[in-house]
């Protein structure tokens, strides 16, 4: 069995993070040990890690895969990890990227292996959804969970719907605040997300998108309504129009009611009848 860097004492060299940036070090060795299992399916040839921290995460995902290249945005952080592994740097098996994942150049990566900064997730996870790679990511629990919701309930909303667009979503673990140093406020959750194709075609992505974003706005309305109200956010010209032309049922029905699937038709109706500017 491989014998792993103890991440406390990886803390006390490189020292305790500051949670006012976003820096909560995962220190539960069963959880570390877990993470790169819930890739084994995917190819690990070369993993993408996005905040590498201490390296506590970096050192399994270097038993695990082929060649890994680890962003960090702290300089501090990333000077720490380049003289910690070394080693691993001169036989070509780790590159350390110092930068802010949402700025630097992205690898030719075969998948992510990530404890991802909170703060960002939805930006870094939608930086990486569209080039259709497979994923292992940590979030906060809450914001894990709106991403796998199912349509019709609490937490379903545009993320659900983004999210889904894009790939299968899985919450595989849910991970306790003890497990972090220093601990966050909240419970965490660790995500697969495993590309495919959706089952529905789309005109326009990035209209679809904005479409979802602007109609959940106004999620308790009717879709009638939601679309006359959010036409200067989702950028209808005639609204009127789009209402002319869909069914009754998708109209009557609510945002946080429609699968990703109906979401696409009454997307795709929107484009081709509302005029989107």
């Amino acid at each position: 069995m491989t014998e792993y860097r103890n991440p406390d004492a990886l803390i006390r060299r490189a020292g305790r993070g500051n949670p006012d940036f976003d820096q909560h070090f995962l220190v539960d060795d069963r959880v570390l040990d877990r993470i790169p299992s819930y890739a084994g399916e995917f190819d690990r040839s070369h993993v993408l890690e996005i905040g590498a921290g201490t390296g506590a995460l970096t050192d399994r995902l270097l038993d695990a895969a082929d060649r890994v290249t680890a962003i960090e945005r702290d300089p501090d952080l990333a000077a720490f990890v380049r003289e910690e592994f070394a080693g691993a740097i001169d036989r070509g098996d780790l590159t350390v990227v110092g930068g802010d994942a949402l700025d630097v150049d992205l690898p030719e990566y075969t998948c992510c292996v990530s404890n991802l900064p909170y703060s960002a997730s939805s930006e870094l996870t939608f930086r990486l959804l569209p080039a259709g790679k497979p994923a292992v990511l940590m979030y906060q629990r809450e914001f894990a969970e709106r991403m796998a919701a199912g349509a019709d309930t609490s937490e379903y909303g545009r993320l659900s719907v983004a999210a889904q667009h894009y790939a299968d979503v899985e919450v595989v673990e849910v991970v306790p605040k003890e497990a972090f140093d220093p601990q966050p406020r909240v419970e965490s959750a660790i995500v697969r997300l495993t590309p495919r194709d959706p089952d529905y075609e789309v005109p326009d992505e990035a209209f679809f998108l904005d479409f979802v974003k602007a109609v959940f706005t106004q999620r308790r309305k009717t879709m009638r309504n939601a679309i006359r109200n959010t036409a200067h956010i989702s950028g209808l010209d005639d609204a009127d129009a789009v209402v002319d032309a869909l069914d009754d049922d998708l109209l009557s029905a609510r945002p946080e009611k429609l699968e990703p699937r109906r979401f696409a038709a009454v997307a795709s109706v929107a484009y081709d009848h509302g005029d989107p500017s």
